[in-house]
């Protein structure tokens, strides 16, 4: 630790900023300063951003001795000299375009982030051996390794996951992070993504966070990305957006969307197939009446109409 031995949170002087707190932790001979949104991460992990510096006549909210100040790898561990709320972490991470992002957490913060559930083992129900067409796109692609399917790598029309039937693709998953999600909404984008995906018999778009998030995005209001939320539930209304907390919840609930899916668009076939009209007998030959006739012991023309009387005997026969 620097000369600096006090944890100092003070208000941040810049005008209109959604960090409104500076935080200089004692790492370092000049410390390390930082911009945040709150004064401890209480309910969940606290965005943070690196300042310029400290100011000359900073307005002190709080002044706590620290235990310990530790850089370890990708993350600060804060240990503070108070009885309470005195443990904390600050992870140093990387996000869409290799912007640096820091989040201030502590462990019951993190904890709260992964949900205490166990990912089910069990297959699909009514589907044996599911194969999962991965887009040729994407990247860091789930392999499902805890779900009973296989993948294979095509170029699919919409989503970055899909299944057969036969060779028609009847469904498809677009994958989303926070990030993606957000730029895709604010630019335009999604109304196209939701337009390929409203062609397909199913589909559905999966974020791998909490809705809860997205009013605590950065550098856009929170209302915007609601609003354009709730405009793409309206306009495709078949295409559902759904929020899954972690990867791993993401990855399981596309499995077995795909699986359920796979199996209705079998079963439709089908019942299509089972409920198509029977091709219409042809009406018989006018010699095959004819021929019938005389067997019977009508006298009829060799050429020519043949009566009604015939006609009415050979339909009451032949029902």
């Amino acid at each position: 630790m620097s000369a600096h031995e006090d944890f100092l949170i003070a208000r941040n002087p810049e005008d209109g900023t959604t960090l409104p707190y500076l935080l200089r932790l004692p790492l370092g001979p000049d410390g390390v300063v930082l911009k945040a949104k709150e004064t401890w991460p209480r309910t969940g992990k606290v965005y943070c951003h690196r300042a310029v510096g400290w100011p000359l006549e900073p307005e002190v909210v709080e002044r706590v001795p620290v235990r310990s100040c530790v850089r370890r790898g990708a993350a600060i561990d804060l240990v503070l000299d108070r009885g309470r709320e005195n443990r904390s972490q600050f992870v140093l991470t990387r996000i869409r375009g290799g912007r640096e992002a820091i989040f201030w957490q502590t462990a019951r913060t993190a904890k709260q982030a992964r949900p205490a559930v166990s990912v089910p083992t069990a297959r699909g129900s009514g589907v044996r051996g599911l194969e999962i067409v991965v887009d040729s796109h994407e990247r860091y692609a789930w392999k499902f390794e805890h779900q009973q399917a296989g993948t294979v790598r095509a170029p699919l029309p919409a989503g970055d996951y899909g299944v057969l039937l036969g060779e028609r693709l009847v469904a498809a998953v677009e994958r989303k992070s926070l990030a993606d999600l957000v730029s895709t909404l604010t630019t335009g984008r999604m109304r196209y993504v939701l337009a390929d995906l409203a062609t397909l018999p199913a589909a559905a778009v999966v974020v791998e966070d909490r809705y809860s998030a997205v009013f605590r995005v950065e550098h856009v209001r929170p209302a915007v990305v609601a609003d354009a939320l709730g405009e793409c539930h309206a306009r495709f209304p078949t295409v559902p957006i759904v929020f899954c907390e972690t990867r791993a919840l993401a990855q399981e609930w596309t499995y077995r969307f795909l699986a359920a899916a796979l199996v209705h668009a079998g079963e439709s076939t089908h019942a299509e197939t089972e409920a198509a009209p029977l091709p219409s007998a042809s009406p018989p030959s006018t010699a095959h009446v004819r021929a019938w006739a005389r067997e019977q012991g009508y006298a009829v023309p060799d050429r020519g109409r043949l009566s009604r009387e015939v006609l009415d005997a050979f339909a009451r026969r032949s029902g």
